[in-house]
């Protein structure tokens, strides 16, 4: 049996020259993917997911203004070292990308079916007919209705949800072995959006099909995710089994995030829990632990030395150098201490 993971990012950074300078939006992110696992990636805007999961295919090569660092592993290919002609064999055949905003993703001067016919002929080597044939049967998979005249369509023809899941079966075309999906269903009604999970879910579970979930989304998380990574300011500072992270979050960010959860119990009159300050600019991260500057619990150690990831229990890791106080039945009942710099404890 070959239990070597489908992809395995190792010490990713991922350096942008800016006006600023030079800025880390990836620093030193590590996980793998294993056939059919579905890992979700979860945290604020601006903490690093879309910049990680573009830097997986390289896809801000054409900036001219972008560094890497590691290795990401697909496999037995480094995609980081690879020429340009191999890894465009894998942009869209054996890793696909659903990307957040479609009216920037689709190309408006042709038809949605030429977009991804188009896929399927480079890829798949289908002909003209067949690959016409093909688009009809994905869109009208993903939920287009009148999918034999949507394929004739172009983007400005398409509502925002159309556009979306036109995307959506482009990517899906190939039936790819990974599939990084950056908030694919942000634009889509409730009851698209979980059609488009059920899709996800029914293709991971028929073909194996491995997925990069990456998400605000914490309900949706729990429902169709084998496990989590939590990231904050281009570091992963907590991992675990998707079960495990709901029932005990050990890191305070990801305490938070929980807790901002909508619940349908209660008083319409309860306040919705928000953490404390902003995501900090890439050009001005904290010295020490990067979430000290938002955290109750930060104190001088905080403030000054990176925590490492630790391991708790098996699948399950935190970065914070007082996740064992926090947790602590004393901790919870103190539900906090100062950002000034003095201990909680």
């Amino acid at each position: 049996m070959n239990d070597k993971p489908l992809l395995e990012v190792k010490n990713l950074k991922t350096h942008l020259h800016t006006e600023r300078g030079r800025v880390t939006a990836v620093n030193g992110v590590s996980f793998t993917v294993s056939k059919g696992e579905i890992i979700g990636i979860v945290g604020e805007s601006g903490c690093g997911k879309s910049v990680m999961s573009q830097s997986i295919l390289r896809l801000l090569d054409h900036t001219d203004s972008v560094e890497y660092e590691g290795n990401v592993v697909f496999e037995n290919q480094d995609l980081l070292s690879l020429p340009l002609s191999k890894l465009r064999a894998i942009r869209g055949d054996e890793i696909s990308i659903i990307f957040q905003d479609p009216s920037t993703s689709l190309n408006p001067v042709y038809s949605i079916g030429n977009q991804i016919e188009e896929v399927l002929r480079l890829h798949q080597k289908m002909s003209k007919k067949e690959a016409h044939k093909k688009a009809i049967e994905i869109l009208g998979l993903i939920g287009i209705p009148s999918p034999e005249i949507r394929v004739n369509e172009y983007p400005h023809q398409l509502s925002g949800g159309m556009q979306q899941r036109a995307m959506i079966a482009m990517a899906l075309s190939c039936e790819p072995k990974l599939l990084i999906a950056d908030e694919p269903t942000t634009a889509l009604d409730v009851t698209i959006q979980a059609q488009i999970l059920e899709l996800i879910v029914e293709l991971n579970r028929i073909l194996g099909m491995s997925v990069l979930f990456i998400t605000h989304d914490l309900g949706v998380v729990s429902e169709i995710c084998t496990s989590v990574k939590v990231m904050y300011l281009g570091q992963f500072v907590e991992e675990a089994t998707t079960d495990r992270l709901f029932e005990t979050p050990l890191h305070p960010y990801t305490q938070g995030l929980i807790k901002s959860i909508p619940k349908l119990e209660g008083s319409r009159h309860d306040k919705l829990h928000v953490i404390d300050g902003m995501v900090p600019s890439l050009s001005d991260i904290p010295q020490g632990c990067s979430f000290s500057t938002r955290c109750p619990f930060a104190d001088e150690l905080c403030f000054n030395k990176e925590p490492l990831m630790e391991t708790v229990h098996a699948g399950h890791s935190v970065k914070c150098w007082h996740y064992a106080k926090i947790n602590s039945s004393e901790g919870r009942a103190k539900g906090g201490g100062s950002k000034n710099g003095t201990s909680y404890s």
